[in-house]
């Protein structure tokens, strides 16, 4: 079944980046080699500030993902600290970053590519999906999560968007655009960056108190659970704004009917308005719920073939 939805989704995604390309692109799109030695195949994502290419590495033939990016569009520091903080991690699932690449006006990241597209899009054309499917990434994302956490790295945007699959269907954590690193805490030692996606934003982060990295990614990831339980955001007014009032307010309803208890009893202490009492990681990892059939997975390497 995953393999059909998944098939579904890529063919989506080919006939959507066909039909924008000619309006969109234009004479900025790509073809041809790259730097003399990656093969552009085609476009498979337009971003506000990016355009996705599937690419084949002339001499090793492995097939990536290179992100362009406009450097009028974007920073080149801001890039550079994305591109910095990827090149700390090194799990199977989180998105590897090969290289970055350049020329006067563009920048180029190579990257792993993750053909089963984004989680959001799986979960519109596929769901509803059994607990023990959307527990399996959960898990896959908690420890994509613990590993950026003791790299030092933060991400502050995680959601079903950011989440790519791989062919077997596996998590891969992406767009580190808004991540930051234990080098940028303030002297009081908290963020105060305002940041991310309203609808998964953590109270203490719209409440300007400052907060901890740590507290807020796990906020996100008990946001994204909401989502695979529910198909539905836990807050989700008629607007940005109206949203982050409700989520300022801290109060998440929970169908009564949400069986296990003890799955219940998880998404309440993920999304807890209160970081000081929020379950930590380590605390995840010995929940009931979560541990059910878990194994730990192991690390890999990041580094790209040739």
């Amino acid at each position: 079944m995953f393999k059909h939805i998944m098939n579904k989704i890529i063919e989506a995604k080919e006939r959507a980046a066909d039909s924008n390309s000619p309006s969109l692109m234009k004479e900025e799109e790509l073809n041809g080699v790259l730097f003399g030695k990656y093969e552009i195949r085609r476009l498979i994502g337009i971003g506000g500030f990016a355009k996705v290419y599937e690419a084949c590495h002339l001499l090793t033939k492995q097939i990536v993902a290179i992100k362009v990016v406009n450097k009028q569009d974007v920073t080149e520091q801001s890039l550079s600290m994305e591109a910095a903080n990827m090149r700390r991690l090194n799990h199977p699932h989180i998105v590897k970053l090969y290289e970055v690449l350049t020329t006067e006006t563009k920048i180029f990241l190579v990257m792993e590519l993750a053909k089963g597209g984004e989680l959001s899009d799986i979960l519109v054309n596929g769901g509803p999906f059994s607990q023990d499917q959307y527990r399996r990434w959960l898990q896959q994302l908690i420890s994509a999560v613990q590993h950026c956490h003791s790299r030092g790295v933060f991400h502050r945007d995680l959601k079903p968007e950011n989440l790519l699959l791989d062919e077997k269907l596996d998590i891969k954590v992406s767009d580190f655009g808004w991540s930051a690193t234990t080098e940028d805490i303030r002297p009081d030692g908290k963020f105060h960056t305002l940041c991310g996606t309203p609808a998964y934003m953590a109270p203490e982060m719209i409440n300007r108190e400052g907060y901890n990295g740590d507290k807020v990614d796990v906020w996100q990831c008990g946001v994204v659970l909401y989502v695979l339980t529910f198909n539905a955001l836990p807050f989700n007014g008629p607007d940005a704004l109206t949203t982050m009032r409700e989520i300022s307010r801290g109060l998440v309803w929970i169908p009564h009917w949400v069986r296990p208890e003890s799955l219940r009893h998880l998404i309440k202490r993920l999304l807890d308005p209160n970081p000081k009492t929020r379950i930590t990681i380590d605390e995840i990892l010995k929940d009931p719920w979560f541990r059910e059939g878990y194994t730990e997975i192991k690390l890999t390497s990041c580094h790209l073939k040739i």
